[in-house]
């Protein structure tokens, strides 16, 4: 691993800090949660099919692909905890505009902001989870996930509840402003300097042994290795299906299962309380079984659920079948960062926007092919060739080199 520790002060305890970056990742799980829990509202408020809504639900991957051409560079030469406290507060503000937005075309900007700013939070925040699960040195990214999925959870209860009181997206993304920023304020101390060369708990010999190694680490290898790119690819599969639930599990359950629009809320709530659950068990399960093992019954997961939900939509069975999905979905992305952090030699900043950038296509595609196939069949139909995406998972883990080396 090519990034070295440093402590942005001494009077932290290890604890503390991680504590303080996973309030980060709470940002920016209430972030979209708070955006995909009131998605079938505004949907309804601007009176668009699903083939039109498809083309709206790709303007938060486009922002994303955008912002990936300057990410990477920016963080590698300002840093990413200075990238993080810029780039948060920009992220919640493209959330207040999707709340003014009174037309389509306000609506579309709006979201490529919210995804265009919501990148450069994402490569900056897992640049400061992976500093500090070389501190810890144990798996600990998934727990830093968990607290996405967490504020996820909660976030999807807190639309549930907007929704009920009669409060308006406006009104509603207010109030997480509100909270981001409180977060910001009282954990912006323990943000983690990239290249400093001072650990947390380590005297000066320590360091500069450190320094030499990653000094012939940059010299041996600049280029990024050839696994980055096959991690990307099961990282496409794996946010394809991510990036599906977020954006239509809500619209599934009024069109398909024909609950309420005050529940319709209910099946993304399953999915994310199950995401988080995996993604506070996954650390353990990773030491305990490999992850390799853990990809592989993610992949399963996925596919079961998704198939379980196109055969029986009926409310319970299909929120548990949201619940089975959440499982397999919570541990891909960060098992696969994980890996890209320490298996690289090249800036982890830039390795994790290589496989990140592959990643977001399949974000990017999902929900609008979800819309596309819908509008032409149905959204059963959708949900069942996504599920072929978790196949795709299994195989892509049990025949790649990359998830058979040890860690």
């Amino acid at each position: 691993m090519n990034e070295n520790i440093s402590s942005s002060s001494s009077k932290f305890s290890n604890k503390q800090i991680r504590l303080g970056i996973f309030a980060f990742y709470i940002c920016q799980g209430i972030c979209f949660s708070s955006w995909a829990s009131r998605i079938p509202d505004i949907k309804n408020y601007f009176h668009v099919g699903d083939g039109e809504w498809g083309n709206v639900l790709l303007m938060i991957p486009i922002g994303q692909i955008l912002g990936m051409v300057l990410s990477g560079f920016l963080i590698s030469r300002l840093g990413s905890k200075k990238v993080l406290l810029l780039a948060l507060p920009l992220h919640v503000l493209g959330l207040i505009a999707v709340g003014l937005s009174s037309s389509l075309l306000t609506l579309m900007l709006s979201l490529v902001a919210f995804g265009f700013f919501g990148n450069f939070v994402n490569i900056s925040v897992n640049t400061q989870g992976i500093i500090i699960e070389n501190i810890y040195k144990k798996p600990i990214m998934s727990s830093f996930h968990g607290g996405w999925s967490l504020a996820g959870f909660f976030g999807s209860l807190i639309g549930l509840l907007m929704i009920n009181l009669g409060l308006t997206p406006l009104q509603h993304y207010i109030f997480i402003l509100f909270i981001v920023g409180i977060l910001i304020i009282f954990n912006c101390k323990y943000l983690q300097q990239d290249k400093k060369s001072v650990s947390l708990e380590s005297n000066e010999k320590t360091v500069q042994s450190i320094q030499e190694t990653n000094n012939k680490s940059y010299k041996k290898k600049t280029y990024p290795e050839m696994f980055l790119y096959l991690l990307g690819i099961t990282a496409f599969c794996g946010m394809a299906s991510e990036g599906a639930m977020f954006d239509w599990s809500g619209i599934y359950f009024e069109e398909v299962v024909h609950v309420s629009k005050n529940w319709a809320p209910l099946g993304f709530a399953a999915f994310m309380i199950m995401m988080a659950t995996g993604r506070f068990i996954a650390d353990y399960a990773a030491q305990k079984w490999g992850k390799q093992r853990i990809i592989q019954v993610c992949g399963l997961s996925i596919s079961i659920g998704l198939f379980i939900a196109v055969l029986f939509p009926h409310i319970i069975i299909t929120t548990l079948s949201f619940m089975l999905i959440g499982l397999g979905v919570s541990s891909i992305i960060p098992t696969i960062y994980s890996l890209a952090g320490q298996k690289t030699k090249i800036n982890t900043g830039m390795a994790l926007t290589i496989v990140s950038s592959i990643g977001f296509v399949g974000f990017l595609l999902g929900p609008p092919i979800i819309g596309y196939i819908s509008h032409a069949f149905n959204l059963r139909y959708s949900f069942a060739l996504i599920g072929i995406f978790g196949i795709c998972i299994f195989l892509l883990s049990t025949y790649l080199k990359v998830f058979k080396q040890k860690d």
